[in-house]
């Protein structure tokens, strides 16, 4: 069960019910506990009713740490999934941090497992540890001879609750190194029978996402933004809007980025907003169309890159390639995609009685909106609360650096009195026409064979605009001008590719950039693979055989992407389509986790494609949750091949084209037959799922397609460059 309190609710709860022990680890590492939940950096509480609650500190928009973290405390506490609830933690970054990030509280990268597998455990087994020495303490007996099994401590011939123990557990000191249970004494971890915790109230209705959010005489502000990216209001008439039933008042932002509206409902906010009349200066708006854009990055292609990212000797890679056997080339191009999350951007606001601000969000990343609302309101950091909600999808774009969304809800909440809560909402429209986007990028490859078909040289380069860059997260992201995002899953391939050169060149940003569902390599994967497949058939060799022709390194980064290639291909009957049927295959790491897939069609390019099956096989490390780690793959192959068969983003003058679902449609459930999931059994550490499902998707089913029709999709999206789905 989800309670959905905030922290300074579950203090005064925790006062009124009695002792609370408390477990977690200290910023400096260390494991703590103490019966006074202040004190500490929890992770793990216990009541003396004997109720526990995993606290969570990677928000929940369907990806699964609401389940998957449970679940490490649950076996280390040895409790069913019956016998824990969880929370959602409040914003501290000094107490939550995510460790991958540094000291910033976020969700993202896909790294909730691999960054808390060894924490939420150590908080799981301290726990234990410490009410088994408070039961051996009571009953006189050696902590040695007891046990936690379902909820009741038991051994030397006693048995009592947990909750009997608490008030003399929280007196005691932490264990430095709880013992971790050994995996043969799993009962929870990497059993496909666990179930999602947040299954059951999500389908009955109880589950609060952001939009749910409803305070005590709430309005609503919607944003009226200019349609190019950097025009900036000067003034508006109301009038038309002063007669709409509901309507309250409109103000430019401070930052003069909008109009906002207030209203008493979200109808009567949206019908105000389109009444204005406004004047907008665009001096230094973008007027660039997408043809120029698109134009303006192949030009980049064809010119020297700015970055030679791996310090190759180009003019070699060149004149190897140049006196190849056989060469074989492409240039591809990417357009600008939309996040497109089913639950449209939206957030709460309010002062609370003692001065402060409470924003109500599905927050991705809550480090950066804390900060910034601090920095609006002239707050202490302490005096700014952030309570996270469920979030209906985000794909990244919930997580933007300069927190675009939840600054917006902060702007216009200053605008008022602030005596009644603003709910800011955005509409789809809002975000597909107004928001932030996965960059358009060109990759321009040549590769060079030799007579017996193997590759003696390979030079890519890429052009396309930063994510990165001018953001926070340069620092640490963006090295010798070279930001990461842009070229990661080439020059990092575990391929081992010899006499290889990358170079990257940036591009002008015709709107704001940001990272979506699994970052560069939606792009960089789709290149690589189909490249590949591209090498394979000149030189007359098997794709699969052909790709483990350079996985053959003893390496762990080799041996594991060999090993998901080989069992994709195995589960796809690979070779051995039915009539009427052909198939294409991908394999690529992103986020520390290997995925190889399958797409098997039916069809062909002219007449029309049907997706057939997908085969998908993952090395994610130690499965903790098979069913969450299935439904991962399952719906990152969705999202990489519907957006690829027939979604782009265009630009007109600066103005974008699209508005909503009939013009950017999503994946239908009848566009792909059946997904096949397989996981390969390890003991390594835990890594990322909710993105590596993403990349192979959309090269598999574009290898099928020239299996089936000879044709090379090269620009996307698929269905404007050639092919047609039934």
């Amino acid at each position: 069960m989800t309670v959905n309190t905030s922290r300074r609710g579950f203090l005064k709860g925790a006062a009124a019910a009695g002792a609370v022990l408390v477990v977690g680890v200290r910023p400096d590492g260390a494991l703590a506990a103490s019966g006074n939940p202040s004190m500490l950096t929890p992770f793990v509480q216990v009541g003396s009713d004997g109720s526990v609650t995993a606290i969570i500190k990677h928000f929940e928009m369907g990806q699964g740490p609401s389940t998957g973290l449970t679940t490490l405390i649950a076996e280390e506490m040895g409790l069913t999934m019956d016998q824990i609830g969880y929370d959602f933690a409040p914003s501290n970054p000094q107490v939550y941090n995510n460790t991958l990030f540094g000291p910033m509280q976020g969700t993202g990268g896909s790294t909730a497992m691999a960054n808390s597998y060894l924490q939420y455990r150590q908080a799981g087994a301290a726990a234990r540890e410490m009410l088994l020495q408070a039961a051996a303490q009571q009953w006189g007996v050696d902590a040695s001879g007891l046990s936690l099994q379902d909820g009741v401590v038991s051994g030397a011939g006693n048995s009592a609750p947990l909750g009997e123990f608490v008030e003399a557990a929280a007196t005691l000191d932490a264990p430095t190194e709880p013992r971790l249970k050994d995996p043969s004494e799993f009962r929870l971890i990497g059993n496909p029978d666990v179930r999602r915790l947040d299954s059951p109230a999500k389908g009955n209705g109880t589950a609060m996402f952001a939009m749910d959010i409803q305070r005590p005489n709430q309005m609503i502000a919607m944003i009226a933004r200019p349609e190019q990216q950097r025009a900036t209001a000067v003034s508006f008439d109301a009038t038309g809007a002063e007669g709409i039933k509901g309507f309250i008042s409109a103000d430019i932002l401070p930052n003069k980025a909008g109009v906002a509206v207030f209203a008493e409902n979200t109808w009567a906010a949206m019908q105000a907003r389109d009444a204005l009349d406004i004047e907008w200066d665009t001096s230094n708006a973008e007027t660039r169309s997408s043809d120029q854009i698109e134009q303006e990055i192949r030009a980049a292609l064809d010119a020297s890159p700015t970055y030679n990212v791996n310090g190759a000797d180009v003019s070699a890679v060149q004149a190897a390639v140049d006196g190849a056997d056989t060469v074989v080339e492409e240039t591809f191009y990417f357009p600008l995609l939309a996040h497109a999350p089913m639950e449209p951007l939206n957030c709460t606001i309010e002062q609370t009685e003692d001065g402060g601000i409470l924003m109500h969000d599905g927050c991705q990343i809550p480090t950066l909106p804390h900060g910034a609302m601090a920095e609006i309101f002239g707050l202490p950091f302490e005096k700014v609360q952030i309570k996270t909600v469920l979030a209906g999808g985000s794909f990244g774009r919930r997580a933007t650096p300069q927190a675009d969304y939840q600054v917006e809800a902060a702007l216009a909440f200053s605008l008022t009195d602030r005596s009644r809560p603003v709910h800011l909402v955005w509409s789809r429209e809002d975000d597909l026409r107004s928001g932030y986007y996965r960059p358009a990028f060109g990759h321009k490859v040549r590769v060079g064979l030799d007579g017996e078909g193997n590759i003696v040289g390979w030079e890519h380069r890429i052009a396309g605009q930063s994510i990165m860059k001018g953001t926070p997260f340069e620092a640490f992201a963006v090295h010798d001008g070279v930001d990461h995002s842009s070229v990661e899953g080439t020059v990092d391939s575990p391929y081992q590719i010899p006499t290889a050169a990358f170079g990257l060149t940036d591009t002008d940003k015709a709107t704001s950039t940001l990272w979506w569902r699994a970052v560069g390599h939606t792009h960089t994967a789709y290149v690589m693979e189909v490249m590949m497949d591209m090498a394979a058939k000149a030189a007359g060799i098997d794709p699969v055989d052909f790709r483990l022709a350079y996985l053959t390194g003893d390496d762990a980064d080799q041996t594991r992407k060999a090993n998901v290639l080989k069992l994709a291909a195995e589960k796809a009957n690979w070779g051995n389509a039915p009539d009427g049927r052909s198939q294409g295959i991908a394999v690529h790491k992103s986020f520390n986790s290997y995925v190889a897939e399958v797409v098997e069609i039916s069809g062909n390019a002219d007449d029309g494609i049907k997706i057939e099956k997908v085969t998908c096989a993952v090395d994610c490390g130690i499965a903790v949750n098979p069913d969450v780690i299935k439904a991962q793959m399952e719906g990152g192959i969705g999202y990489g091949i519907g957006h690829n068969m027939r979604d782009k983003i265009t630009l007109t003058d600066g103005v974008v084209d699209q508005f909503n679902f009939p013009d950017y449609e999503p994946l239908r459930i009848s566009d792909i037959g059946e997904i096949d999931v397989h996981i390969v059994p390890s003991a390594e550490p835990p890594t990322g799922v909710g993105e590596p499902g993403t990349p192979p998707a959309a090269p598999a089913l574009a290898n099928a397609i020239a299996a089936a029709s000879d044709l090379r999709v090269a620009t996307l999206p698929m269905d404007d460059n050639g092919v047609s789905f039934v």
